[in-house]
């Protein structure tokens, strides 16, 4: 059987360039569907990737109780201090708690090229920020000064905002602020600017903080932290780790893109096995005669069925390929920005990881499967007699 199965196949596949219209049917819609539903997950995976790399374990994130992010979180002076000095937080050589009371604040600044503004998180920060964020590196210029109306800002904004490169100024709110340092990080902190806390809370007539962030012995440390501060009754808080905040925030937007994924799959993938379908009955059709000949001098009908199977899958398999270097050439790396969870613009790069083809592949192979499956079983039931008779 295996031998009648290898002598068929081989006999189809030769005679794929004689049929290479209808074959690049199925080639050119399979390509299709891997490369959109590869480009969609890449996207999720890459914003995905670019949160969930923000956070850290071991640094604790405190918002005001009930808070379900930063922008809509609102802490005192008084709430930010005993929540620096509380139980389990690491100090510095000096004997001072590693802690950041932040701030944020939304600004409208206008893309490269575009005449419409897009909303963009401003983070008043301690010193302390740049200690509990190490992977920030300044890459151009200087960190801001206290004091002073000055901005760092990441490289996600300084590429894809007008005014936001090294030297310019940046008019938000009525004021005037100069950008004095380009930093990098690799994560979601590059989607925003970063100025001096006091600064920021008198510009923008702000009293409080949004956040506290503060550095813990280890991952491990988070339950205690959380356990002294809501066994104190001057605090109504939620604590978290760094990390557990940001997985959170990509939730939502997981689901929907992975939702609109199965979505337009499905919907390409039923055009896709119907131009399958088409294209391997229009096969069987042509080969008819052959086929019966091959029948009547001993050939099988499981070999006739596998032969047609594999074809079909080969052509699947070349066109998921395709789609998935498709996919990989024009989307991998590719930087956009979208909104987060705080309603400001998020940059991140698409991710088409291995894992992604993979799946994307997979598709593809389901779809082969499903389109040449019946026209195979034509091809193997077809009786022999009104086969040969066929003109």
């Amino acid at each position: 059987m295996l031998s009648q199965t290898a002598a068929i196949t081989a006999l189809n596949l030769k005679s794929i360039p004689q049929r290479w219209g209808a074959s690049l049917v199925i080639v050119v819609g399979l390509a299709g569907v891997v490369a959109v539903f590869t480009a969609l997950l890449a996207m999720a995976e890459g914003f995905q990737s670019t949160l969930k790399s923000t956070g850290r374990e071991d640094v604790a994130l405190v918002l005001r109780g009930g808070s379900s992010a930063e922008l809509n979180s609102g802490l005192g002076r008084e709430q930010v201090t005993l929540i620096k000095q509380a139980p389990g937080v690491v100090r510095d050589a000096a004997d001072q708690p590693i802690g950041s009371g932040e701030m944020i604040v939304i600004a409208e600044l206008l893309r490269v090229g575009e005449s419409t503004g897009s909303n963009i998180t401003v983070r008043g920060v301690e010193p302390s920020a740049f200690a509990l964020r190490p992977q920030v590196k300044i890459v151009e210029g200087r960190a801001f000064q206290t004091g002073l109306r000055e901005l760092v800002v990441g490289r996600g904004v300084s590429r894809q905002f007008e005014g936001a490169k090294l030297g310019q100024t940046l008019r938000m709110r009525g004021s005037d602020w100069t950008v004095v340092g380009v930093f990098e990080s690799g994560d979601a902190n590059e989607s925003e600017l970063w100025a001096d806390v006091e600064v920021a809370q008198s510009t923008f007539n702000r009293q409080g903080y949004s956040s506290v962030r503060v550095q813990l012995a280890d991952k491990d440390a988070i339950e205690a932290y959380k356990d002294a501060l809501t066994a104190d009754p001057r605090l109504n808080v939620d604590v978290e780790s760094e990390q557990e905040y940001y997985s959170g925030q990509t939730r939502d937007f997981r689901r929907t893109i992975g939702a609109l994924a199965g979505v337009v799959t499905a919907i390409m993938g039923l055009g896709a096995i119907f131009a399958a379908l088409n294209t391997m009955y229009a096969a069987v059709a042509t080969r008819a005669r052959e086929i019966a000949t091959l029948r009547a001098i001993g050939f099988g009908g499981l070999p006739v069925v596998a032969s047609v199977m594999i074809e079909s899958l080969v052509l699947a398999l070349i066109g998921g390929a395709i789609g998935a270097a498709l996919a990989f050439l024009l989307f991998n790396n590719l930087a956009v920005s979208t909104l987060g969870s705080n309603f400001t613009q998020v940059v991140f790069n698409f991710k088409v990881t291995p894992a992604l083809v993979g799946r994307g592949l997979v598709i593809a192979v389901v779809i082969g499967m499903i389109g040449g499956f019946l026209p195979a079983l034509r091809a193997a039931r077809m009786p022999v007699t009104t086969a040969l008779r066929a003109a």
